[in-house]
């Protein structure tokens, strides 16, 4: 018998908390939940688990200061679970390495769905093998199988959708993609709040290219507001 995937669920509200517990013990999750942020960090150091559904806010301190905590020594899989409405809080999530995020109010389907979706994805540290580089001009480099990009030799600080959403865009420059057929091709499934999903990380791949790069080009352009387009430098 294989062993059980680990997760750990980090969630003040007991009504979210077990929605979430129910939600993944279905799918023969072990789960270990936590109310507070520091006894997350101390709970995933020790378990290692192969997944952390994250609140971003808790009472002991901010969803995203625990992310960027965990980052330092895991590249577990880490979904951010927010209320909050603002872009910026989203964006911030993801560019401290949440891998994808779900707001609430969300339904125990939708967590399924998501969270097989997310662990579909190779982790950031499986080995590379035979993965191509891909070269989108301009300085910048992708290693796809590996999660990770280069600009004038310099890695960026991508989470792994972001490198796969880019290279998934770079690999045909020029073409229009829609939002939908992104969300099929990268996430692997049809979400609620999917087109959110998207801008938000192309919002943070451009942010992040845009610091790294000596530049004013816009690597992705943003086509009749239908969807995506990769413009090589």
């Amino acid at each position: 018998m294989s062993q059980a995937r680990r997760v750990v669920i980090v969630e003040d509200d007991p009504e979210i908390r077990s929605l979430l517990e129910f939600a993944l013990q279905r799918d023969g999750f072990e789960v270990t939940t936590c109310a507070e942020g520091r006894e997350a960090i101390a709970v995933v150091r020790e378990q290692r688990p192969d997944l952390v559904t994250l609140d971003l806010s808790l009472p002991d301190m901010d969803g995203t200061e625990v992310c960027r905590e965990l980052r330092t020594f895991t590249d577990v899989y880490i979904m951010m679970i927010t209320g909050r409405s603002e872009e910026v809080d989203r964006l911030v999530g993801l560019e401290v390495g949440a891998d994808d995020y779900l707001s609430k109010p969300f339904s125990a389907r939708e967590v399924r769905a998501r969270v097989a979706a997310l662990l579909r994805r190779p982790r950031a540290s499986a080995p590379a093998s035979g993965g191509a580089t891909v070269d989108a001009g301009g300085g910048l480099m992708l290693v796809p199988v590996a999660h990770v990009a280069i600009l004038d030799g310099q890695p960026l600080p991508l989470t792994p959708v972001e490198v796969e959403l880019l290279t998934v865009l770079a690999a045909e420059p020029g073409r229009l993609w829609a939002r939908a057929d992104l969300v099929r091709t990268v996430w692997k499934g049809d979400f609620i709040e999917s087109d959110f999903l998207v801008d938000l990380n192309v919002a943070s791949i451009r942010r992040k290219l845009r610091k790294a790069g000596n530049s004013d080009h816009e690597w992705i352009r943003t086509v009749d507001g239908s969807g995506y387009a990769f413009d090589p430098a």
